[in-house]
């Protein structure tokens, strides 16, 4: 058989493959690209006088998940955010839970530029359930509550008592944190750590 009629043949067995490889390829990547995109800020919804707010709570013990809120307006943005946290502090009403410990009350809210700062009082910090998970969804609950409702805010420092170098048993506050809607996906278990292999004493 000619070699130019071999290549052909190659070449038609080949194309195929390549075609299909490239379409599952390209689904892959955008099911790839999905997975990671940040659900969008919703805009606050202005009904019959009042707001519409989200707050965010915890969902399956995991993951944060949003629940709308009716409130009075308002027009000076210090007092919104007060009032928006306030009614996070009270908790959802809906069958989601508090990621915030009930003892937590919320001291002052100061507003510079784009930066909330946040004052709260010691039973933030001090009942907050161990492990870095609870404090990323107690902290997060607070930041996303802020910065999707109000996108003139782009970032949130949290202090306690007035102290700006707080630091949590896993996570530090001593500077402004920005929104991570990522934490409203299921977070995984923490990976089992193998206890250390004990040394042979040597004869």
């Amino acid at each position: 058989m000619p070699s130019a009629l071999r290549k052909r043949i190659n070449i038609g067995l080949v194309l195929p493959f390549l075609v299909i490889a490239l379409v599952f390829g390209g689904m892959l990547w955008q099911k790839y690209q999905a997975s990671r995109k940040i659900p969008p800020a919703p805009q606050i919804r202005q009904t019959s006088g009042n707001r519409t707010v989200v707050l965010f709570f915890v969902a399956d013990g995991n993951r944060l998940a949003r629940e709308a809120r009716e409130l009075e307006p308002c027009s000076e943005i210090g007092v919104c955010v007060k009032d928006t946290l306030d009614a996070l502090l009270s908790g959802p009403l809906g069958d989601y839970e508090e990621a915030i410990p009930p003892s937590a009350v919320l001291k002052g809210v100061r507003i510079e530029g784009t930066t909330a700062t946040v004052n709260l009082n010691s039973g933030f910090a001090a009942e907050l359930p161990p492990g870095s998970s609870a404090e990323m969804l107690a902290v997060f609950s607070l930041v996303d509550t802020i910065c999707a409702n109000y996108p003139q805010i782009s970032r949130v420092r949290l202090t306690v008592e007035g102290n700006a170098a707080t630091v949590l048993g896993h996570l530090d506050l001593s500077k402004p944190l920005e929104p991570d809607y990522s934490l409203e996906q299921a977070q995984g278990p923490a990976p089992a750590v193998s206890p250390p292999t004990p040394k042979k004493e040597k004869p």
